[in-house]
């Protein structure tokens, strides 16, 4: 993704704040992305692939309890701690309230929609799969177990913040990387804690970036075709 530039505004503000240069690409990560978690999505779904599903799980699960490490148990807390709701549901209004305030609307569209479409999908979906928790939980659990809402909700929210605070260019690709990484070990954090399956923290983490990718691309095509047709 390369930086494109922007049309100024009379009072200094940015008219057209592009968020994807190459959209194409972006078009495609998604569409890998929603083929990953869908096909999670579907082997749950299916009771001959659910039970290969579930002793791969077992596996991680045991390697899990096994691996128990007070340091490591006190780090996965805290990432607990920032997916929840004290965290997230403040940063998402103050995310979307700064790029109103700066008049960023691609952005800001972009933003709103990756939330909203994320925080919709994680409650139904948990209550169709009604999947079961894993026993012995490290932290304090509720709802279903499958997709990880902690999951969902970073993978969209780290990626979403990349795409709309940080011009495209190679600062954005060292965090676009950076933000990967921190949507993993978010991931893999609900697993050590025991308070998901490994296929519900990778299903989540995937459908959580896909939508926020989704988002961005959809909204800088209809942004395209908005400034398309006024300038003809």
């Amino acid at each position: 993704m390369t930086a494109e530039s922007p049309t100024p505004r009379p009072d200094g503000r940015l008219q057209s704040d592009p968020l994807l240069h190459d959209h194409p690409l972006a078009w495609r990560i998604a569409l890998v992305l929603w083929m990953l978690s869908a096909l999670l999505f579907l082997a749950l779904a299916i009771p001959v692939t659910e039970e290969v599903v579930q002793s791969f799980d077992d596996v991680v699960y045991r390697w899990a309890v096994a691996a128990e490490w007070d340091p490591a148990v006190a780090v996965a807390k805290v990432l607990d701690f920032v997916g929840s709701v004290w965290v997230t549901w403040p940063l998402m209004v103050a995310v979307a309230a700064w790029l109103a305030w700066r008049r960023r609307w691609e952005a800001f569209a972009t933003w709103v929609s990756a939330m909203v479409i994320s925080q919709a999908l994680i409650g139904p979906v948990k209550d169709v799969y009604e999947r079961v928790r894993p026993p012995l939980p490290l932290v304090e659990t509720t709802s279903w177990s499958f997709p990880s809402g902690h999951a969902v909700a970073g993978a969209a929210i780290a990626l979403a913040a990349v795409i709309v605070l940080v011009r495209a260019g190679p600062k954005r690709r060292n965090l676009e990387m950076l933000a990967a990484a921190f949507v993993v070990v978010m991931a893999l954090s609900r697993v050590y804690l025991r308070a998901h399956w490994l296929t519900d923290a990778a299903a989540g983490a995937a459908l959580g970036a896909a939508i926020a990718i989704f988002s961005a691309a959809i909204i800088h095509r209809i942004d395209d075709r908005r400034r398309g047709i006024s300038q003809s």
